[in-house]
C-alpha cells in the first residue's frame, strides 16, 4: 500500500487534527447527516430505518422526545383525561335534566347565549353540590371529606382483591360474592359472642377475613385442579353467597327477635370498628385500608412470591418452565384477593353499618371492579380511584337534594369513566397525544434527501 493511502486513515484515527479543525460548516454537516443515511441504509442496500443513526447513538433530542412519549402514553396521564371527558359528558347529561335548559333550547337558533349560559350554570350548580357533599361544606368544614373516606374504604379494599387478581392474569369478578360471605361471618361473631374491647373486634376482623379469602380459595381450586374458568366460577358465587345470605337472615339463628323483617341484632360495641373523629362516620377501617394498599404494594414489588403473580399473569408457560407453581399461585392470589375483599365486608359491617342485611353489600363488589381499572391493578392507583368512587357516592345524595338531579347520574358518569379508561387510543385522538406520528414522519424524509445527496456524491 502507497504513503498517500496511509495518510486518510491516519487522520481519521488520529483525534488532534480534528481538534484543530475550525467550525463545523454547512456542506460539514450535510456529509455527516449523508454518512449516518449511509451507515443507516448499508450503502442503499435497504430501506432507511424508522430511527435515524444519530437517534440510535444517543442523540439528545431523541431521550427528550422519549420522556415526552413516556408522559403522553402513560397510564395516569391517561386515567385523568378519561375523568375529565367523563366529568364533562356526565355535566352535559346533568344540565339535560334541567328545566331552565329546556327552556332556553326551546329558542336556541335565535339567541343561542341564553342556552349556553343555562347549561354552563346547571352543570355548575350540580358539580358544586356534588364537591360541597363530598369534599367541603362551608357550614361543616371537611366533614363531607371524611364522609367520602368512609364511603370509599370498602370499595378500596375489595378493589385489592380485584386489582391483585388482575395482576396475576386472573379476573376476579367475585368481590362481591367475597364481601357477602365476610361481612355474613364477621357480623356473627360481632352479635353472637360476647368478648372483651380488642380481643372482639379482632376476632370479627378474622372471621370476615377467613371468610373471604375461603370463598376466593375455591375459586382457585377450581381454576387450578379443573380449569374452570374463574369468570364464571366467581359470578356463580356470587349468586350463592347472596341467596345463602337471605335463607340465613330467615334463620332464628340470624335474625333479630320480635323483627318481621329480615335484619340481625346490632354488634356489640366491642366488635365494632373505633371511630377516627367526632361527628363523622370515618372509623378505623380506612387506616386498615391505607394499611393494605402499602401491603399489597410490597408483596407485589418488594417479595419473591409478587414476582411469582406477575410472572403468571404476564406469561404462564414462561413462568412454569422457569420453576413457578402456577396451580399453587392460582390457588394463592385467589384466596388472598378473597381475603382482601373480606376486609371490606369487615370495614362495611363492623364499622358503617353495624347490622347485617340482605343489602349489606350494596353494589361494593361490582363497583370494585370499575374502581381496580381505573386505578390501572395499582395499589395505590386503586386508593385514590376509590376515593374518588366514594366521592361520587357521598356527594351524589347532596347533588340531588340542591339540585334535584338524580343520583343515577353518577352511575352514568362512573360508567363513562370505565369507556373512556377502556380506549386508551380514544382518550390520546381527542387530546392529540400521538407524538410518535410526528416522529415517523420526520424520519423518513430526512432519511430521504440524505440519501438522495449519497447517491449523488
Amino acid at each position: 500500500m502507497s504513503t498517500e493511502d496511509k495518510i486518510p486513515h491516519a487522520e481519521a484515527d488520529d483525534p488532534a487534527p480534528a481538534a484543530a479543525e475550525g467550525p463545523v460548516t454547512q456542506e460539514s454537516a450535510e456529509d455527516v447527516q449523508a454518512a449516518d443515511v449511509a451507515l443507516d441504509t448499508a450503502g442503499g442496500a435497504h430501506a432507511p430505518s424508522a430511527v435515524p443513526v444519530s437517534s440510535q447513538s444517543g442523540d439528545t433530542g431523541h431521550r427528550e422526545a422519549t420522556v415526552w412519549q413516556q408522559i403522553v402514553h402513560g397510564n395516569a396521564l391517561v386515567s385523568v383525561l378519561a375523568v375529565l371527558v367523563a366529568l364533562v359528558l356526565g355535566g352535559i347529561l346533568i344540565a339535560s335534566t334541567d328545566s331552565n335548559v329546556a327552556k332556553t333550547g326551546s329558542y336556541f337558533f335565535a339567541r343561542p347565549s341564553d342556552f349556553l349560559s343555562a347549561l354552563w350554570n346547571a352543570m355548575t350548580r350540580s358539580y358544586v353540590a356534588l364537591f360541597q357533599g363530598s369534599i367541603f361544606n362551608p357550614r361543616q368544614g371537611f366533614l363531607p371529606f371524611l364522609e367520602t373516606m368512609t364511603v370509599a374504604t370498602p370499595l378500596i379494599c375489595a378493589a385489592l382483591g380485584v386489582a391483585l387478581a388482575f395482576r396475576a392474569g386472573l379476573f376476579n369478578i367475585g368481590a362481591q360474592g367475597q364481601v357477602i360471605i365476610s361481612a355474613t361471618l364477621a357480623a356473627y361473631a360481632g352479635f353472637t359472642w360476647h368478648l372483651p374491647f380488642g380481643l372482639h373486634i379482632l376476632v370479627v376482623l378474622v372471621m370476615g377475613v377467613l371468610g373471604g379469602a375461603a370463598w376466593g380459595a375455591i375459586v382457585g381450586i377450581l381454576k387450578a385442579r379443573t380449569g374452570a374458568h374463574e369468570v364464571i366460577v366467581t359470578i356463580m358465587l356470587n349468586y350463592v353467597a347472596l341467596f345463602l345470605l337471605d335463607y340465613l337472615l330467615n334463620t332464628p339463628a340470624f335474625r333479630r327477635p320480635g323483627e318481621a323483617s329480615p335484619i340481625s341484632p346490632r354488634l356489640d360495641e366491642t366488635a365494632a370498628y373505633p371511630g377516627i373523629f367526632p361527628d363523622s362516620r370515618l372509623h378505623l377501617g380506612f387506616l386498615v385500608a391505607v394499611a393494605l394498599c402499602y401491603g399489597v404494594w410490597w408483596l407485589l414489588n418488594r417479595s419473591t412470591v409478587g414476582f411469582e403473580f406477575r410472572a403468571v399473569g404476564a406469561n404462564p408457560a414462561a413462568a412454569r418452565t422457569a420453576g413457578v407453581n402456577v396451580p399453587r399461585a392460582t390457588i394463592v392470589v385467589m384466596a388472598l384477593a378473597g381475603a382482601l375483599a373480606g376486609f371490606g365486608g369487615v370495614a362495611q359491617v363492623a364499622g358503617t353499618e353495624k347490622v347485617l342485611t340482605g343489602g349489606v353489600a350494596a353494589q361494593i363488589g361490582f363497583d370494585s371492579i370499575t374502581v381496580a381499572l381505573l386505578g390501572r391493578s395499582t395499589p395505590w392507583g386503586t386508593f385514590f380511584a376509590g376515593l374518588l368512587f366514594g366521592a361520587f357516592r357521598a356527594g351524589a345524595v347532596q347533588m340531588q337534594i340542591q339540585t334535584g338531579t338524580p343520583i343515577d347520574i353518577v352511575l352514568v358518569v362512573q360508567s363513562l369513566i370505565v369507556l373512556f379508561i377502556a380506549a386508551p387510543p380514544l382518550i390520546r385522538s381527542i387530546f392529540g397525544l400521538n407524538p410518535g406520528k410526528k416522529k415517523k414522519i420526520k424520519a423518513p424524509r430526512r432519511a430521504a434527501v440524505a440519501t438522495t445527496t449519497g447517491g449523488a456524491k
